[in-house]
């Protein structure tokens, strides 16, 4: 767990540094929320009388906004700005661990080498993040039509956590595959290859801070679905500015410490920054 705790120590002590790259996609995911459906189907969940309707459990779960043309405007605006500002931050970060400035000069060539593989990355989380929120979508539905109300929530609850943890074990799968390319500048192949083989052996430490973000995530959502929309969304922006970032930096900290790199910014070999 020391990676987990290191990335959020990374973030505090140069927060100011990072955080605008986190708050325009924080924003946008914040906004590609359906308020209405996470309120409908989390109040109705605790009411003891789940929704029958497929499509109110899949806006619930869903980053795809199908409610309103605004609302899938912002999820798209949402996916670019992860593309965008995640290259931008892997590039700042990695140059300030690798050679200890905390600058933008330089990471303009690192965004542009950084920028396909990160849409990459982004478009293969967001199917595989889609493709849970379709199938629990699916459970949910087919379970809310039971008649005894305590096995629906017996199935409902044990279907959120199994697929919820695969859906956190293949994230595992791509995670130093962005922070290994820009690093070592291997082709897309060799990337992944090498990236999942350094992976391997922290698997069940990430998996256990992905579960911590993942069950701060739930309780905080689902929570805030009790209050007003306008409460709703900010808090939703401040999570999703945390988790983005520790999700992004922590590639970062746990690909120098598998890949046995010395960090600059914690050695100060170089000065002036």
């Amino acid at each position: 767990m020391r990676d987990f705790f290191g990335s959020w120590k990374y973030i505090f002590k140069n927060l100011w540094f990072v955080l605008p790259f986190a708050l325009m996609p924080a924003v946008f995911l914040a906004l590609s929320l359906d308020y209405s459906a996470i309120a409908a189907v989390t109040r109705a969940f605790f009411s003891g009388d789940p929704p029958t309707e497929f499509g109110v459990y899949f806006r619930c779960f869903s980053f795809v906004r199908v409610d309103s043309v605004l609302g899938g405007l912002y999820s798209v605006f949402a996916f670019i700005l992860l593309i965008v500002f995640t290259a931008l931050m892997l590039s700042f970060v990695e140059k300030h661990m690798r050679i200890g400035k905390r600058t933008f000069s330089g990471t303009l060539r690192s965004f542009t080498q950084a920028l396909l593989p990160t849409a990459a990355v982004t478009f293969v989380y967001l199917a595989c993040y889609e493709l849970w929120a379709l199938i629990v979508s699916a459970l949910f539905f087919l379970f809310s039509f039971l008649a005894a109300k305590a096995l629906f929530y017996l199935l409902a609850v044990a279907a959120f956590l199994f697929f919820g943890y695969a859906l956190l074990f293949l994230s595992t799968v791509f995670y130093l595959f962005l922070p290994c390319r820009l690093m070592t500048g291997f082709g897309t192949y060799n990337a992944l290859v090498y990236s999942y083989q350094l992976m391997v052996g922290v698997r069940w430490e990430l998996l256990v801070s992905f579960l911590l973000s993942y069950s701060v995530a739930i309780f905080l959502i689902g929570g805030a679905a009790f209050l007003p929309e306008f409460v709703f969304r900010i808090l939703a922006v401040i999570l999703f500015a945390l988790l983005y970032l520790n999700f992004t930096i922590r590639m970062e900290v746990v690909y120098f410490e598998v890949d046995k790199l010395d960090r600059e910014d914690l050695l100060h070999t170089y000065r002036g920054y």
